[in-house]
C-alpha cells in the first residue's frame, strides 16, 4: 500500500517534530475526535511507539513516517490509555511488544471493535483486529532507548480514564501524557473523573517539571498547558455544583452554561459529558465509578443541535 492510498491530508497533514534529539512527537491536525497524536523514539536496536492512530489509514501513514526517519523496527509499543485512537492500530505494528497498564488491556478488551454512527459521523476505520496489550503493569516499568531512561507510568487513579498512563523521559524534561493534557480541544472525563484528573495533574504531572509536553490532542506545549487545562476542569466542578442545587440535569447546565474561554476549544459538546462525570461525583460516586455512557453521549449529540458529533479520522 502507498501513501497515496491512505491518504490523510483532510483536516490537515500530519507534522513530525523532533522534539529531543532522537525523540518524535507525530501530530494530527485538527485533534479533534479520534484524531490523536503519537510519537517515538530511535534507539540502536529499535524504535518505541508511543501510542498507534485511530484507522487503519492513520496508522499506516505514521508507520510510513517512522520508516522515513529510521530503518529499525518498532520493538515496542506503548499504549497511554485504552481509547480506541490510541489502540485501534495496534495491529499493525508487527512483532512489537504491546506494553500497557492492565486495565488498559481490559478497557481495549471491553470496547472491541471501532463503531460510528449514531454516536459519530462516519468513519473509514480500514481493517481492523483487536489487538491488545499483552505485557501489563499495575504501577509502571521502565523502558531504556539506547542509555536513555524512559518511566512508563500508571497516574494512580483514575483521570482522563481508569488507566492512564504517562511517558516520562527525565534527562529531557520531556513528557508525553496521552489524553491528561489536550491543547486546543476540550478535555473529556466521561470514563475517568473530574477530581481525579485535577489531582493527577497537580501531584504527578505538575511536579516533574516537564519543559516539553507531547499532549494527546494538539500541538507540543510547555507546562502552562496544565494550568490551562486545570482551570477547564475547575469551570466544570464549578458549573456542576452550581447545576446540581438548581436541579438541572447535566444537559440543562450545559445549556445554560456560558463557555467563555473555553468556547473556543474545539469538541465544545464535550461539556456534557464532562457534567455527568461531575454530577456523578457531586453525588459521591467514586472516581472511575461506572455512569450511564449512554445517555451522556446522547445528551452530547442534543447538544450538537441532533446531529452526529463530527469526526474527521
Amino acid at each position: 500500500m502507498t501513501s497515496s492510498e491512505h491518504d490523510i491530508t483532510t483536516p490537515g497533514p500530519p507534522r513530525l517534530e523532533e522534539v529531543s534529539e532522537g525523540v518524535f512527537a507525530y501530530l494530527q491536525p485538527d485533534g479533534t475526535w479520534w484524531i490523536n497524536n503519537t510519537g517515538f523514539l530511535v534507539g540502536s536496536r529499535g524504535v518505541v511507539s508511543v501510542d498507534a492512530c485511530s484507522t487503519e489509514r492513520r496508522t499506516r501513514a505514521y508507520l510510513e513516517t517512522i520508516a522515513s526517519v529510521t530503518d529499525r523496527p518498532v520493538r515496542t509499543l506503548v499504549n497511554t490509555h485504552h481509547h480506541g485512537d490510541h489502540t485501534f492500530g495496534n495491529h499493525l505494528f508487527g512483532g512489537a511488544t504491546i506494553v500497557a497498564h492492565e486495565e488498559t488491556r481490559a478497557g481495549v478488551l471491553a470496547w472491541g471493535a471501532p463503531f460510528d454512527e449514531p454516536v459519530w459521523t462516519p468513519v473509514d476505520w480500514g481493517a481492523f483486529t483487536l489487538e491488545p496489550p499483552f505485557l501489563t503493569y499495575t504501577e509502571g516499568v521502565t523502558l531504556w532507548v539506547d542509555d536513555l531512561r524512559c518511566e512508563v507510568r500508571h497516574v494512580g487513579t483514575p483521570a482522563h480514564t481508569t488507566n492512564d498512563s504517562i511517558v516520562w523521559i527525565p534527562d529531557r524534561r520531556l513528557l508525553f501524557c496521552g489524553d491528561l493534557l489536550f491543547n486546543g480541544g476540550t478535555p473529556f472525563l466521561l470514563q475517568g473523573s473530574v477530581a481525579g484528573a485535577i489531582s493527577v495533574l497537580e501531584e504527578v504531572v505538575a511536579p516533574l517539571g516537564a519543559e516539553t509536553i507531547v499532549p494527546g490532542h494538539g500541538p507540543v506545549a510547555g507546562p502552562d498547558l496544565i494550568d490551562r487545562v486545570l482551570g477547564y476542569l475547575r469551570f466544570v466542578q464549578a458549573t456542576a455544583k452550581r447545576g446540581r442545587a438548581a436541579g438541572l440535569t447535566p444537559l440543562e447546565a450545559a445549556r445554560e452554561t456560558d463557555l467563555g474561554p473555553y468556547a473556543e476549544l474545539a469538541d465544545p459538546e464535550r461539556i456534557v459529558g464532562n457534567l455527568h462525570r461531575a454530577y456523578a461525583e457531586e453525588d459521591g460516586l467514586p472516581p472511575g465509578a461506572p455512569v450511564d455512557v449512554v445517555t451522556a453521549l446522547s445528551d452530547m449529540i442534543t447538544y450538537n443541535g441532533g446531529r452526529p458529533l463530527t469526526c474527521r479520522a
